[in-house]
C-alpha cells in the first residue's frame, strides 16, 4: 500500500480502470467505478453511518464528486444487494442524473424504489436481474450470479470487457444449508475461473476470522431457548433488512403462540416489501399493529424492533431510556439482540445494553449466546473460492485496511503472486490490461456529509467546531471601543456555555483583556478584526493555563 501515489495518467484504449469510491478502508459507503473507452459502469452506491466524532452528521456518501462532469458517461449502476451500505446513496446519485439505469435483483430494486419515493425521484429505469441473467451496457457484458448473504436475492456480478474479465462477489458467504435454499453459485464461479478471471474482487469483512461462517440454521436452538424462558415481554432487535432473521423469529413466535408486531419505520417498510414479494412467510393472524399492543398480555406478543446498533433515535434506544411512547421494558422482560456488532458502534450498543440491564431487563446477545451469525465468508470460504476461481489478479473489497490485507494474504497463500494481490483504499486507481492489474495513481475520495437537507456543505472545519463545542464549551467576549479616542467604552463582557458553572471566574481575566485592548489602541490599532484576535489570544492563554482546556472562543469588538 502507498499513500503518496501520483495523479493517474490518461486512460489508455481498451484498458479497464477500477476506482473504489467507497468501502475500502471502512465498513460502509460501498461503491466502485469501472471505466473503459470513455464509458463508466458503477457497482453499488451505499452510505456509511457516522460515528461519535462526526456530530450532527446523518449519512456519509461515497466519492460522488469524482464523477462530476462524467455522469453522462455512466452506462449503468449495478446493485449487488439491498443493504444500506450498498444502496443507501442511490437517491443522491440519481438526483444528479436520473437517466442512469439501475440493475439488481427483485428485492433489491423494490427497496430502492421505496427509497426513491421518499426522495421524490421518479421516471428512473429499474431493471430486474435474475440469477444467471445477462445484460450488455456499452462495452460491459454483465452476468449476475446468486450468492448467499444475510439478505435474500444477493448477487455477484461478472464483468467482461476488452481488457479482461472481472468477478465482483459483493457481500457473500457459503452457507451450505441456507434458510431460503439459495446457494452461492460456486459452479458459476468455477466456470468463470476456467474461462479466465483477470481480476477477482472479494468480500473481505471476515478475512481475519478462521474457518467457515456458522450456518444460519444453527442459531435456532439458542433462539428456541430464549422463547422458552421468556415469561413476560420479549423484544427482538435486528437489522431492518435481515429478512432471514425476522423469518426465524416469526417461526418461533408462531410455535410459542405469540403475535408479532414490528416497531420502527424501516422495519415495517422492509418487512412489508419482503412479505409482498414472497421472501417472508407470515402465517395468517400473526401480525398485529403497534396500536393494538395494549390488547394483549406481555407473554402473548413478540416485538421485532430496529436499533440493534444502538442508534440514538431507534426504537430500542428509546425503550432503554424510557422515551418510547408505547413500549416499556423492565423487570423480567427479555431483549434479544439478534445482530452482529458493526465496528465503531460498540459504545452505542453497550450503552443500550447497560440501560436495559439497569431497568431489570435480561439482554441476550451474540456475546453470551449463539443468536446471530455473520453474513460474510470467513477465511476458509475465501480460500475455497480462490482455489476454485484461480484468478490472475486479486483486489480485496469491503472492509477496513486490516481486513483487506488479511484477504490479500489468503490469496497469496493459494498461489496468487504477491504483486498481483492488490490492496488499495478508497480513491486508489487500478488499471487492468493484458491480464495484469497495477496501481497507477490515487485520487482524493474524501467523505461527503449529509446534514439534514444539505449535502456536501459540511466539512472538517465545521466538524472540528462541533466537537470543540461538545467537548470543551463556548466562550464569548464582547467589547465596545472608540477607535478615535483609543478608549474601551464598554466591556469586555465575557460569558460561557458548557464551560464552568458561572461567569464570575472571568473576573480575573477581564482586566487583562481590557489592558490588551487599550495597549493596542494606544499603538494605533484601527482594525476591529485585529482587536478581536488579540482578545481571543489573551482569553485562550488564560483558559489553557488555568483550566487546561481549549474551548471555542468568539470575540466581538464593536466600534462606537
Amino acid at each position: 500500500m502507498r499513500d503518496n501515489l501520483r495523479t493517474p495518467p490518461k486512460l489508455a484504449k481498451d484498458t479497464l480502470r477500477v476506482i473504489p469510491l467507497g468501502g475500502l478502508g471502512d465498513v460502509g459507503r460501498n461503491m466502485t467505478s469501472f471505466e473503459i473507452n470513455g464509458k463508466i459502469l458503477l457497482v453499488d452506491c451505499g452510505v456509511l453511518f457516522p460515528d461519535e466524532n462526526q456530530p450532527g452528521v446523518d449519512l456519509i456518501l461515497p466519492g460522488l464528486h469524482l464523477l462530476e462532469g462524467r455522469l453522462d458517461d455512466v452506462v449503468g449502476l449495478v446493485l449487488t444487494h439491498g443493504h444500506e451500505d450498498h444502496i443507501g446513496a442511490v437517491p443522491y446519485l440519481l438526483r444528479r442524473n436520473p437517466h442512469i439505469p439501475v440493475l439488481g435483483s427483485k428485492l433489491t430494486l423494490a427497496l430502492v424504489k421505496e427509497k426513491l419515493k421518499e426522495h421524490r425521484i421518479r421516471e428512473v429505469s429499474l431493471r430486474v436481474m435474475e440469477d444467471g441473467s445477462t445484460s450488455k451496457l456499452g462495452d460491459f457484458d454483465l452476468e449476475f450470479l446468486a450468492v448467499n448473504h444475510s439478505i435474500p436475492d444477493a448477487m455477484a456480478v461478472a464483468i467482461t470487457t476488452k481488457a479482461g474479465r472481472v468477478l465482483h462477489t459483493g457481500d457473500f458467504k457459503m452457507d451450505q444449508l441456507p434458510l431460503d435454499h439459495r446457494l452461492t453459485d460456486l459452479r458459476a464461479f468455477a466456470r468463470i475461473g476456467e474461462a479466465g478471471c483477470d481480476l477477482f474482487m472479494v468480500d473481505s469483512t471476515n478475512a481475519e476470522t478462521p474457518g467457515f461462517t456458522t450456518l444460519e440454521k444453527d442459531i435456532r436452538p439458542a433462539m428456541e431457548r430464549v422463547f422458552a424462558k421468556a415469561q413476560h415481554k420479549l423484544i427482538v432487535a435486528c437489522f431492518a433488512s435481515h429478512v432471514h432473521r425476522v423469518q426465524q423469529v416469526m417461526d418461533e413466535a408462531v410455535k410459542a403462540g405469540r403475535k408479532v408486531v414490528y416497531v420502527g419505520r424501516s422495519m415495517v417498510k422492509n418487512m412489508t416489501i419482503a412479505q409482498e414479494l414472497g421472501y417472508l412467510r407470515v402465517p395468517a393472524n400473526t401480525l398485529i399493529e403497534l396500536r393494538d399492543l395494549e390488547n394483549y398480555r406481555d407473554d402473548e406478543v413478540v416485538i421485532i424492533s430496529t436499533g440493534s446498533q444502538g442508534e440514538p433515535l431507534s426504537a430500542l434506544s428509546r425503550i432503554a431510556s424510557h422515551e418510547h411512547p408505547v413500549i416499556e421494558a423492565g423487570e423480567g422482560d427479555v431483549v434479544l439482540l439478534a445482530s452482529s456488532l458493526i465496528p465503531g458502534n460498540e459504545n452505542s450498543v453497550y450503552r443500550v445494553i447497560n440501560g436495559l440491564t439497569r431497568n431489570g431487563v435480561k439482554v441476550v446477545h451474540k456475546g453470551n449466546a449463539l443468536v446471530h451469525v455473520s453474513g460474510h465468508a470467513s477465511s476458509g470460504e475465501l480460500l475455497y473460492c480462490y482455489n476454485i476461481v484461480q484468478p490472475k489478479n486479486v483486489m480485496p473489497v469491503h472492509g477496513e485496511v486490516r481486513h483487506l490485507v488479511a484477504n490479500a494474504e489468503l490469496a497469496v497463500a493459494t498461489g496468487v503472486p504477491r504483486d498481483h494481490a492488490i490492496v488499495v483504499e478508497d480513491g486508489g486507481v487500478v488499471d487492468l490490461a493484458n491480464g495484469k492489474a497495477k496501481v497507477v495513481g490515487k485520487l482524493d475520495c474524501g467523505y461527503i456529509f449529509v446534514d439534514g437537507s444539505t449535502v456536501g456543505d459540511l466539512g472538517d472545519a465545521e466538524l472540528d467546531d462541533r466537537r470543540i463545542l461538545g467537548e470543551e464549551g463556548f466562550i464569548s467576549a464582547i467589547a465596545v471601543v472608540n477607535l478615535h479616542s483609543g478608549e474601551v467604552v464598554s466591556g469586555p463582557q465575557i460569558t460561557a456555555r458548557g464551560f464552568v458553572e458561572g461567569d464570575k471566574v472571568f473576573d480575573d481575566i477581564t482586566a487583562d483583556v481590557t489592558r490588551v485592548l487599550r495597549d493596542a489602541l494606544a499603538d494605533g490599532a484601527e482594525d476591529t478584526y485585529q482587536l478581536q484576535q488579540l482578545m481571543r489570544r489573551a482569553i485562550g492563554r488564560w483558559v489553557n493555563k488555568t483550566y487546561r482546556r481549549r474551548p471555542m472562543i468568539i470575540p466581538v469588538v464593536v466600534a462606537a
